[in-house]
């Protein structure tokens, strides 16, 4: 929810399968919430919020793979995609 829906137009564009939380859940569901359902549907997580990796190493799970953008503006970075 940290990033905006315009990610997954700029991702699809370059051939991924993406979708924003949004679109499939609960926009006041819990970091845990989102993590089982991208595990459970072969996601990547893309994210600008540091929690996702801290729970991915705390529980020791194989998945789902986190990426985190690491910008100022991660909203201008989308639209540069």
């Amino acid at each position: 929810m940290n990033l905006s829906p315009q990610w997954v137009s700029a991702l699809t564009q370059h051939g991924f399968h993406a979708v924003h939380w949004s679109e499939v859940g609960d926009i006041r569901a819990k970091d845990t919430t989102i993590m089982e359902w991208a595990r459970n549907h072969k996601f990547i997580l893309f994210t600008h919020d540091l929690d996702f990796g801290v729970i991915l190493a705390l529980t020791r799970s194989t998945g789902p793979s986190v990426l985190q953008i690491r910008t100022q503006d991660p909203c201008q970075a989308g639209l540069n995609a």
